[in-house]
């Protein structure tokens, strides 16, 4: 994610921090001071710990878990690829209140008794109105149930938090995927007007933030989808095209721009012999153009790491590809010989006309 910060690798997964954290740090040290400092640093300990079981959960089951990145609203674990498989799809979910729920019992005795049940359980009490508060303020208490609140909070029953990803799985068995994730994601757009509502009545900035983002990601979450299952039943031989343009290694840049102009194509297969040796996409030309000259080959700064289908290739495949590669185009292989290339343009198409 753009703005984010390498703070550390743990199990393999890399820990990403968004510099806007930074600012809720400030905030908080400027209200509460060092107490502030500690009780976000703590929380977000939790919030790590919480991601991290999700991605070791989803390891188990062959997933790849690439980053987690802190944000201010919380954690995002960036999967190479979702799981498709109801079961998969619960016990990922679970995985992360449930580590925050096992906190909770396992913290429980020791902190009651180091701290006592008064100053343990004050926090709870003035949240659930059985105390006024008095502006008592034990830093370790607070971050200690935190963990509760993450768990309950994560277990809503909504896009894009753990509980309606939780639902869509249950419902998945009955109804299927698409009609799972639509149920949840009508719910999450109906707790991001709730949380709304109540942040703009009670002045809570940071609950609407937290409805901004429910609402945007459940959008999207249920947007992937939708496409996913529109153009899960084409292949890449139902839209591949007869012409096609490949360059040389030594095609300079100059010849690549003209292309670009002069054809329906903005990326470009690098081929010798027949054989695929990179592409040069749009993003490269205009890249080198920049930082180089027009006389630059194409294989100075062709990719190296998008990896080619075949005709017989799943376009859903095709699609998480050119995600997890950032490619706005894939080339495809038959018998080994390049015969074309696929873009996302051509998988927005059928989506468009097959889309119901």
């Amino acid at each position: 994610m753009r703005g984010s910060i390498r703070f550390i690798r743990v199990f393999g997964i890399d820990i990403d921090i968004h510099i806007t954290f930074f600012l809720l740090l400030g905030i908080f040290f400027l209200f509460l001071g060092i107490n502030g400092l500690i009780l976000i640093l703590g929380v977000f300990l939790f919030v790590t710990i919480h991601e991290l079981c999700h991605g070791l959960a989803a390891r188990y089951f062959g997933l790849r878990v690439t980053k987690i990145t802190l944000l201010p609203i919380g954690g995002i674990a960036s999967m190479s690829e979702m799981p498709t498989k109801p079961y998969q799809e619960l016990i990922i979910s679970l995985a992360g209140p449930l580590s925050n729920a096992l906190i909770v019992i396992i913290f429980y005795f020791p902190l009651h008794a180091l701290l006592g049940e008064e100053t343990l359980m004050y926090p709870i009490r003035v949240l659930t109105g059985q105390a006024e508060h008095t502006g008592q303020f034990n830093v370790i208490a607070h971050i200690y149930w935190i963990n509760l609140v993450l768990a309950v909070f994560n277990m809503i029953p909504a896009f894009p938090v753990d509980g309606g990803r939780v639902l869509r799985a249950i419902l998945s068995y009955r109804m299927g995927r698409k009609a799972a994730t639509q149920v949840a994601v009508r719910l999450g757009h109906i707790f991001a007007l709730l949380f709304a509502y109540v942040g703009i009545v009670y002045g809570h900035i940071f609950l609407l933030l937290i409805a901004v983002f429910i609402y945007m990601a459940a959008s999207g979450e249920g947007m992937q989808v939708e496409v996913s299952e529109t153009i899960k039943n084409y292949f890449v031989h139902d839209i591949l095209t007869r012409e096609f343009v490949f360059i040389s290694k030594d095609t300079p840049l100059s010849k690549a721009l003209e292309l670009i102009f002069h054809t329906h194509q903005e990326d470009f297969p690098v081929v010798e012999d027949g054989h695929l040796v990179g592409m040069l996409t749009r993003r490269e030309v205009i890249q080198g153009l920049h930082e180089r000259s027009k006389d630059t080959h194409a294989e100075v700064i062709m990719r190296t790491d998008i990896p080619p289908v075949s005709v017989k290739t799943n376009l859903d495949i095709v699609r998480k590809l050119m995600q997890k590669h950032n490619a706005g185009a894939i080339p495809v292989e038959r018998n080994g010989k390049v015969v074309g290339v696929v873009t996302q343009g051509d998988i927005n198409k059928v989506y468009m006309i097959a889309h119901k």
